[in-house]
């Protein structure tokens, strides 16, 4: 029993030690091949390629992101570069387009859609500068990877976080998938505060808010796995914001509506935000460290 205690007391130190020592470690350039990813379920610095053995036979990886960081996308590029190198049947899953624009994707990854053309359709979908993902867009056309617009009508989370989803007409209802809702509880109000670093923000405004972001959820997860039915040999990795990646996010919806799909959560690190010392299991599975 002493022994178990001692034990709890100082795993925080070593932790704390390890994290040091790894950063130590990066600082130097002696090991930024080696270990370059934080395993959260063991708390433990891990290599790169340890990282892709665990995630090529997961059905779907979120990798999550800052959108104007391009490192953060650089980083999603790489392990869609590294598990497509290792065979895995890929698709791309993305954020940045609404379900509405499956057949520009399709035409897109087909090579059929000139980039002049497909640009204005990347912009009518996302407001962040094109040059943010387009090596990630061209590498999924030159490698014809599958890739699944998830996002809902811009319009209608608009609506729905200024006026809550109640507000929204049989017409909107219609643009939905059939078994969205937006019950938004305490627990996931809480999630929220913390995946957009939000204190405070009572009353009707921040629960429409809550209403936006569950509402956006639980679409993306529905498209997600209406791909994987409808694609049962193929595997989806998932860009989205570190707000929608964490597993209270989009992977909780996808565990309600089908707990058969596998799925890993991997967090670019962002100190005092996304580190080490303070993420736990039950937010992510893999922090990706710089």
């Amino acid at each position: 029993m002493t022994r178990f205690i001692h034990w709890e007391r100082t795993a925080p130190l070593r932790v704390f030690l390890s994290f040091v020592l790894l950063q130590l470690c990066f600082l130097s350039g002696v090991c930024a091949e080696q270990t370059n990813v934080f395993r959260i379920s063991d708390r433990q610095p891990i290599t790169y390629e340890r990282m892709l053995d665990d995630l090529k036979n997961v059905r779907v990886v979120f990798i999550g992101e800052v959108h104007d960081r391009k490192a953060h996308h650089q980083l999603q590029l790489d392990l869609i570069k590294a598990l497509n190198d290792r065979k895995v049947p890929l698709s791309v899953g993305f954020e940045m387009f609404t379900y509405e624009s499956r057949n520009d994707l399709d035409k897109w990854t087909e090579g059929s859609l000139p980039v002049d053309i497909f640009i204005p359709i990347y912009y009518k979908n996302w407001n962040y500068p094109w040059t943010l993902y387009d090596d990630i867009l061209f590498y999924v056309r030159d490698n014809k990877i599958p890739s699944i617009g998830l996002n809902v009508p811009g319009e209608i989370t608009r609506k729905v976080s200024v006026s809550g989803f109640a507000s929204l007409t049989q017409e909107e209802l219609k643009k939905l998938p059939p078994d969205v809702g937006c019950t938004v509880n305490e627990q996931y109000m809480q999630f929220i505060r913390k995946a957009y670093a939000m204190h405070g923000h009572g009353g009707k405004q921040f629960r429409f808010f809550c209403e936006a972001q569950l509402l956006w959820d639980r679409t993306m997860a529905h498209n997600i796995i209406a791909f994987l039915k409808k694609n049962p040999e193929k595997n989806v990795i998932v860009l989205t914001g570190n707000g929608h990646a964490w597993k209270k996010g989009i992977p909780e919806q996808v565990r309600t509506i089908s707990e058969d799909i596998s799925y890993k959560v991997v967090l670019p690190q962002i100190p005092g935000y996304i580190d080490p010392q303070s993420v736990t299991a039950g937010d992510a599975d893999y922090i990706l460290l710089q």
